[in-house]
């Protein structure tokens, strides 16, 4: 075989190689060590469906792993309190956040602070939902983000004020795509904020989806 050939051969290995990375899940969310599963005669997890002006996010959400977390978020889905709030901070490469001011950027409201479940195993990989907070560690209330990347320096690394994490909750299931297109949009700045879409973007209606059957609420959707 001729120098040239080997050498033609080894740039399409390469090309290939690199289009195997680029192309390799860039979409995907991460995947848990721990299991989110339900534990054996509990019922399925819950789903919320988060529609936005962007499009529409489904999430799952993990009670067996952070119930004080789980139980937070869905009493304030349930009682319709998310519904015409804003994405107020979005970065890209890190998370989008949500969950507290409204499209003006007014604070709304909110109840009483939880306790900080970010010891419970849960990676803030990409996809997950997690908790936002203050830098005093359990002092999570109404927002929440999810992470578009792996962030590991957010993870639990012990019960320190500086160690404590931010607690994972929750999984995007469905609608990635419009995460990621959430997190591209132009930013500014916008009083003491920043970091906020120049154009709103709203969560005009958060639910908590119909109980699925054992079959449907198996394997997490692709985005």
């Amino acid at each position: 075989m001729s120098r040239a050939t080997l050498s033609s051969k080894a740039a399409l290995f390469l090309l290939t190689l690199m289009l195997g990375v680029a192309g390799c899940g860039a979409s995907e969310p991460g995947k848990q060590t721990v299991s989110t599963a339900p534990a054996a005669g509990q019922p399925a997890n819950p789903r919320v469906l988060i529609e936005t002006t962007k499009g529409n996010i489904t999430v799952e959400v993990f009670p067996g792993n952070a119930p004080k977390s789980a139980a937070n978020f869905l009493g304030y889905v349930n009682s319709g309190y998310y519904n015409g709030l804003a994405f107020h901070r979005v970065i890209p490469g890190f998370m989008i956040q949500t969950g507290g001011m409204t499209p003006d950027m007014a604070e709304k409201s909110k109840g009483a602070p939880i306790q900080n479940e970010a010891d419970n195993g849960l990676k803030n990989l990409r996809g997950t939902l997690a908790m936002a907070r203050t830098g005093e560690p359990h002092s999570a209330s109404s927002q929440f983000f999810i992470n578009v990347a792996d962030n590991a320096f957010l993870n639990h690394r012990g019960k320190s004020f500086e160690g404590w994490g931010y607690a994972v909750f929750g999984q995007v299931v469905d609608g990635m795509n419009v995460v990621d297109a959430i997190v591209e949009v132009p930013r500014g700045n916008r009083g003491p904020h920043g970091d906020v879409p120049v154009e709103p973007i709203v969560m005009t209606r958060v639910s908590v989806l119909p109980a699925a059957s054992p079959a449907q609420s198996a394997p997490a959707a692709k985005p």
